[in-house]
Parts: structure tokens; C-alpha cells; sequence
């Protein structure tokens, strides 16, 4: 069982100019409440019991639209993806007063926390060589992506792709590994986050899988 505990909370950088910043529609609790259901705990760090806060800068229009949201300070996993995530689908959910300055910057830090998931077992070495192996995969995630998309565009050298093959064994991109990503993108359609649906399924696609193909085909056209 997995317990998550999101603490969030909004920081505004102080402008120049004395202006009201935007406010979540239905307070601090109903963005806690939002956060809290549509979070998908990423599978890396879950698994590797990696938690900690990220923080988000982000800025919003006068529609109430959510632009240039960038991690302001996070762990360089997972975790910094679905924080990203999460602040962008709150978009169209914010009340903004009429003197808002868009250059207004904030922040919400995100606090990922698993209860009840054995992570006291889990010393800081173990976490910290967790995470220093996510990283490092990353150079090897990106090897497969690029043949892949150079293999859709006829550009890859096909001699190569035994090594590919060795390389996804090793990063353990498996039926199991590509079953839980198309989980992943089904939720994110259902909150009516297509853009961060089409990224896990585009990822399926560019590790030489045809499984999120009708998917793709569905929604990201």
C-alpha cells in the first residue's frame, strides 16, 4: 500500500510594482486535493523509494493559463518530471485578479512521500546510488530513442540494432516495463492530460515498440 502526502503551497517573487497574484480556485485545500488525486507516483523512484520536495516556478496568463513552468530545484529523476507534470495540468484553474503582472514568478514545492512501503529499510546510500543510476541511464534511455527515430525515418543503421536490443534488456525496457508506461498514459488521458499521455506513449514507441500505436494514433494526432 502506498501512502502519498503532497504539502502544497504558492510563493510569489515580489515584483516592482504592488500587484495580487493569482489564486487556485477553491483555495489551498482544493489544490492539495487536486494534486493528491491526479499524482501518479513515478515507477523509478518508487520502487527505489526516492521522496523529497520539488520545486516548481511557473507563470500564469490572464486567462489563467500555466506558461514557462520549469523545475526551480529538484532531485534529477522522475520524481522532477511528474511535479512538472502536475503544475501544468492546473492550468484554467486559477483565479486572476485584474491588476496580475504576468512576469510574476511562483512556486509550488511538491513533497513526494511513500508510507508503508518499507522505505526504512532504504539507507541514504542506497537512495543516493539510486538516484546517480537514474542519471546514468539516461545517456543509455537516449541511445535507444535516437535509433529508433532514426529507424521510423529510414536513417538508422540496422547493423546496429543487436546492440540496441542488449542495450533495452539492460535498462529493462520488457513487457513489463512497456505495460506499466501504457498504464501510465491511460491515466493521464483519463485526467485530460494528452500532452503528458502522448510523451509516455511516443516513449513506448521510440524504444521499439508498437504496443501504444493505436493509442498514439487516438490521441495524439
Amino acid at each position: 500500500m502506498i501512502i502519498i502526502y503532497i504539502k502544497i503551497w504558492i510563493i510569489a517573487f515580489a515584483n516592482l510594482l504592488q500587484t495580487d497574484d493569482p489564486t487556485y480556485k477553491g483555495g489551498t485545500t482544493a489544490l492539495n486535493n487536486f494534486i493528491s488525486s491526479n499524482l501518479i507516483y513515478p515507477s523509478f523512484s518508487k520502487n527505489n523509494c526516492i521522496q523529497g520536495t520539488i520545486y516548481v516556478a511557473f507563470q500564469v496568463d490572464k486567462n489563467g493559463v500555466v506558461f514557462n513552468s520549469k523545475v526551480q530545484k529538484g532531485l534529477g529523476v522522475d520524481l522532477d518530471d511528474e511535479a512538472l507534470r502536475l503544475v501544468r495540468i492546473t492550468s484554467n484553474k486559477w483565479i486572476i485578479p485584474t491588476n496580475h503582472n504576468i512576469n510574476t514568478r511562483l512556486v509550488i514545492p511538491v513533497n513526494f512521500s511513500l508510507k508503508n512501503y518499507n522505505c526504512n529499510e532504504r539507507s541514504s546510500d542506497q537512495i543516493n546510488k539510486a538516484i546517480a543510476l537514474y542519471q546514468s541511464r539516461l545517456a543509455l534511455e537516449k541511445a535507444v530513442i535516437n535509433y529508433y527515430k532514426n529507424k521510423a525515418e529510414g536513417k538508422a543503421n540496422e547493423q546496429n540494432e543487436a546492440e540496441i536490443i542488449v542495450l533495452k534488456s539492460e535498462l529493462g525496457f520488457d513487457d513489463k516495463f512497456i505495460s506499466q508506461k501504457l498504464k501510465e498514459a491511460k491515466q493521464k488521458i483519463k485526467q485530460g492530460d494528452k500532452e503528458g499521455a502522448c510523451e509516455s506513449l511516443y516513449f513506448v514507441k521510440y524504444i521499439g515498440s508498437t504496443a501504444a500505436d493505436l493509442l498514439i494514433a487516438e490521441n495524439c494526432k
